[in-house]
C-alpha cells in the first residue's frame, strides 16, 4: 500500500453536508476536531472506505496468505525430515547394538573354541605319550637284552642257546604287552571315552540323581506316539530317502501323542470359573471326592480356598499360594490341572504357568467348548482314568509375544514377554481411522495392513477371533501361525497360515496417522505409538489338554456341535437322477 495514498486527505459527505480534515504532519488523521456530535459519529460509521484502501487489502492479505503456505509446506518437509532422521538413527542405534552383541559373541565362541583346543591339544599329548612312553621302555628293554645277549655269546654255545630261548620268550612277553596296551587303547578312542570325560559323566550322574532325590514328590510321565491297536499301519514314524539323489517320504506318523505316568500322581489343582453357584458346588464335591478316594493333594486359587472355607471348616487341608514367586514353582508341585468351566478357564489356567504347564483335563461348563471334551456329569470316571493312565493328549502351541518400544536404547530395553494361548490382535481401538501396520516375517516384508486391525492366532485359537474375521479352522495338532486381516481395505487380502519356526514383526510406522492397539487372549490391552512394534514366535513350552478319544475326534466333535458345521438337510432321494 503506497503512503501516498495513505497520507491524502480524507472526505465524508452525505447530501450537501461536507466534512473535510486536515494532514498532520505524522501521517495519520486528526479526526477530535471533526467529530463534535453524534450524528457525525454515524455519519462517519456509515460511510464506505476508500476503494484503493481495500484493494491494497486484497493484495496484502494474498500475499501474507503466499507466505502461510510457503511457511507450512516448509513445516511440513522439516517434520517429514525430522521423522526420516529419527527413524534412520533409530535404524542405525539398533544395527549397531547387533553389531556390538555379534562381536561380543564372536569373542566369547573363540575363546571357547581357543580354552576347547587348549584342552583338546593337552589330552591329545598326554594319550600320545601313554602311547609312546611303552613303546620307548620296551625299546629300551630290547637294545639291553640285545646288549647282554652280545656279551654274553662269548662264554659259551650252550649258555647262548640258554639265553637266547630267555629272551625269546622275554620278547615275546614284552610284545604282548605293548600289543594289549595298544589294543586297550585303540578300544577306547574308537569309544570316545578318555579319562576327564568317565569323571564328567559320573558327576553329571550324581547330579542328575541328585535332581531326581529331590524331585520324587512329582510324578514322571513319559510321552510316546500313540496308535489305533498294535497292528495298525498309522502306527509309523517319519522316514525320508535320500538314495539315487530322490526326495521321497516313504510312511507318515499318525501324530497322535499317548501320556503314560511313571509314577503315581499325588497333587491336582484346580481352577474354576468365578461368579458361578453351579461350578462352586461342583468344585466342593471334586475336593472332597478327590481327598477322600483318591488321596491326593490339592492346590486351588485363593479366591476358591476362600470361598470352600467358607461354606465348611473342613477344608483346611486345600493348598493355595500367596505371592508370584509360589505360581511360578508351582509346575515343580502339581501333576494335573483340572478347569470347571469353558475356554476361558482353560485360557486363564494355561495363563498362569509361564514356563513348563503340567497336563490339563478340561471339563465343560461354558458355552461352546471347543477345549473343553470332558462333561461334568462324570467327572469320577473321567478322573480315575486320567489318574490311571495313559490318556491321550493334544500339545496345544502357545505364541510368545514381545513389545519393543521405539524409545528403547537397544533391543532388550523391551517390556516382559507375554504368552498366548489364543490370538494376539492388533487394533485401531477408539479411533476412526484405518490402523497401518507393516507386517515383517523374520527379515521379509510381508505387507501393510490398512484396515481395522490384525490377529496372529494359534492353531488352537483359530476357531474363535480369527474364525469370525474369516480364517480357517486348523487342527490344534497342526503347527503354525495364523495371519488374519480384521475388515481390511482390500478386496485382495486374504488370511495366510505361516509355519511355525518364522518370527512375525508387526510395526506401527511413524507416519501412521493414529497409534494402535493389542491385546493379549483378551485381556493386557496395551498402546502401541508410532515405531512401536510386536515381536511373536512359537513358544517353546506347549499346553497339554487331555483328550476324551484323541485329538482329531475332539476337534471334529467341537466343531459339529459348537459351531454346527456343514449342517444342512439332506437332499430328497427321489428326485430326477442321472440316466
Amino acid at each position: 500500500m503506497s503512503p501516498s495514498k495513505l497520507d491524502s486527505p480524507a472526505s465524508y459527505g452525505n447530501g450537501d453536508a461536507s466534512v473535510s480534515c486536515s494532514q498532520p504532519e505524522n501521517g495519520f488523521v486528526d479526526s477530535l476536531p471533526l467529530i463534535q456530535s453524534e450524528k457525525a459519529v454515524q455519519e462517519l460509521l456509515q460511510q464506505t472506505p476508500v476503494q484503493g484502501t481495500d484493494e491494497h487489502l486484497i493484495e496484502f492479505s494474498e500475499a501474507l496468505r503466499t507466505v502461510a503456505k510457503a511457511l507450512r509446506r516448509a513445516a511440513e518437509g522439516k517434520a517429514a525430515a525430522q521423522a526420516e532422521a529419527a527413524e534412520w538413527k533409530r535404524r542405525y542405534e539398533l544395527e549397531r547394538t547387533r553389531n556390538l552383541q555379534m562381536e561380543r559373541r564372536g569373542n566369547v565362541i573363540s575363546e571357547i573354541l581357543q580354552s576347547w583346543w587348549t584342552r583338546t591339544s593337552l589330552y591329545n599329548a598326554m594319550g600320545l605319550i601313554r602311547f609312546i612312553l611303552p613303546c620307548l621302555v620296551c625299546w629300551e628293554i630290547w637294545k639291553e637284552q640285545n646288549r647282554r645277549l652280545s656279551q654274553e655269546q662269548s662264554l659259551g654255545k650252550s649258555n647262548g642257546h640258554f639265553e637266547a630261548g630267555r629272551l625269546e620268550n622275554s620278547t615275546n612277553s614284552l610284545v604282548l604287552c605293548s600289543q594289549s596296551e595298544e589294543h586297550s587303547r585303540v578300544g577306547s578312542l574308537e569309544q570316545g571315552i578318555c579319562s576327564h570325560e568317565v569323571l564328567r559323566d559320573v558327576e553329571s550322574d550324581f547330579d542328575s540323581d541328585t535332581i531326581h532325590n529331590k524331585m520324587m514328590r512329582k510324578a514322571s510321565f513319559k510321552l510316546s506316539w500313540r496308535c489305533k491297536g498294535e497292528n495298525s499301519d498309522q502306527h509309523k514314524h517319519d522316514i525320508v530317502y535320500f538314495e539315487r539323489g530322490n526326495i521321497t517320504t516313504a510312511e507318515r506318523s499318525s501324530k497322535q501323542i499317548s501320556l503314560k505316568w511313571e509314577s503315581q500322581p499325588q497333587t491336582v489343582l484346580i481352577f474354576t470359573k468365578p461368579n458361578s453357584s453351579s461350578v462352586r458346588i461342583l468344585c466342593a464335591e471334586m475336593v472332597r471326592w478327590l481327598r477322600e478316594q483318591r488321596k491326593v493333594n490339592i492346590y486351588v486359587e485363593p479366591r476358591v480356598k476362600a470361598e470352600l472355607l467358607t461354606e465348611s471348616s473342613d477344608f483346611n487341608y486345600v493348598h493355595t499360594w500367596k505371592d508370584d514367586n509360589e505360581i511360578l514353582r508351582l509346575h515343580t508341585k502339581v501333576d494335573i490341572v483340572v478347569t470347571l468351566g469353558g475356554d476361558g478357564t482353560v485360557l486363564w489356567a494355561a495363563s498362569v504357568f509361564k514356563g513348563p504347564v503340567p497336563p490339563i483335563v478340561p471339563f465343560s461348563l461354558g458355552s461352546l467348548g471347543f477345549m473343553t471334551p470332558f462333561h461334568s456329569e462324570h467327572y469320577r470316571d473321567c478322573l480315575d482314568s486320567v489318574l490311571k493312565g495313559p490318556i491321550s493328549i493334544t500339545l496345544r502351541h502357545r505364541l510368545q509375544c514381545h513389545i519393543i518400544r521405539d524409545a528403547a536404547k537397544n533391543e532388550y530395553e523391551v517390556d516382559e514377554p507375554i504368552l498366548v494361548l489364543n490370538e494376539v490382535t492388533i487394533d485401531r481401538g477408539i479411533s476412526s481411522y484405518l490402523t497401518n501396520l507393516e507386517c515383517y516375517c523374520d527379515n521379509s516384508f510381508v505387507t501393510c495392513v490398512q484396515g481395522d486391525g490384525l490377529i496372529l492366532s494359534t492353531t488352537s485359537g483359530s476357531t474363535a477371533y480369527s474364525l469370525a474375521a474369516g480364517g480357517s479352522m486348523v487342527h490344534p495338532q497342526v503347527p503354525g501361525i495364523l495371519f488374519t486381516p480384521i475388515c481390511p481395505h482390500s478386496l485382495s487380502f486374504r488370511p495366510l497360515i505361516l509355519p511355525e519356526h518364522v518370527t512375525v514383526r508387526v510395526q506401527v510406522p511413524f507416519n501412521s496417522r493414529n497409534p494402535a492397539w493389542v491385546s493379549f487372549d483378551g485381556k493386557d490391552r496395551k498402546q502401541l505409538a508410532a515405531g512401536d512394534a510386536l515381536v511373536c514366535s512359537m513358544a517353546t513350552w506347549p499346553v497339554p489338554t487331555a483328550c476324551q478319544v484323541d485329538s482329531t475326534d475332539d476337534f471334529l466333535r467341537s466343531i459339529h456341535d459348537g459351531l454346527h458345521w456343514n449342517l444342512r438337510k439332506t437332499q430328497s432321494f427321489d428326485g430326477p437322477r442321472d440316466s
